[in-house]
């Protein structure tokens, strides 16, 4: 997994080689990379909302409580994980017009190795302050924007023209979902706040 991860970031080509030469399942996928990967956006933004609180530019910080935290843990941690298959079922899709069209399970694969720019960028919630954490995910972007121009080529056996097409159609696509998750997420932080909240005012 760590192999992977320095090689995806440093040098991209070849290791989508690599990558393309293991013939990984999607279980294996999973078990040693997007569980592992995945976890450190959520165990970021549980210590960062639970422990410092979110702030927005001013003095005082939101927190949530612990139990609030854990269960929107689990639940943020649930929709990634569908993200993934998600987004993996959408390139699927969208490959249909090319002979070379992958399975099902190779475009996931594919997913959850150029989202990892997007994992890794997670580790900036540990400490939630809204601007630092919106130029964290912009700079995920970009890397997983990099990662899939770089990859989409050589995983469908097309030429760059139409990889550039395709990925950049994927890439719109992953932006949304990205943006629905993030509003999902913003909208349980929300509710768990609120609850918190209102837990201590009864106290």
């Amino acid at each position: 997994m760590i192999n992977h991860v320095w090689g995806l970031i440093h040098h991209p080509e070849r290791e989508w080689s690599e990558i393309n030469k293991e013939h990984e399942s999607i279980s294996h996928l999973y078990t040693h990379h997007v569980l592992w990967l995945s976890a450190v956006p959520v165990i970021s933004t549980f210590i960062g909302t639970t422990q410092f609180g979110w702030t927005f530019g001013g003095d005082t910080a939101a927190k949530i409580s612990i139990i609030s935290g854990v269960s929107l843990g689990i639940l943020f941690y649930a929709l990634i994980l569908a993200a993934v298959a998600l987004v993996g079922s959408l390139i699927h899709w969208m490959a249909g017009r090319y002979s070379s069209r992958p399975s099902r399970p190779e475009c996931i694969i594919f997913a959850g190795y150029i989202a990892t720019p997007m994992f890794l960028s997670g580790l900036f919630a540990i400490y939630p302050i809204i601007w630092l954490c919106t130029l964290a995910c912009v700079a995920g972007v970009c890397c997983t924007g990099y990662l899939l121009y770089k990859g989409t080529p050589s995983f469908l056996g097309i030429s760059h023209q139409q990889g550039f097409i395709l990925s950049s159609t994927t890439l719109g696509i992953g932006l949304l979902i990205l943006e629905v998750l993030l509003a999902a997420v913003v909208l349980l932080w929300s509710m768990g706040s609120d609850s918190s909240i209102m837990w201590q005012f009864f106290q």
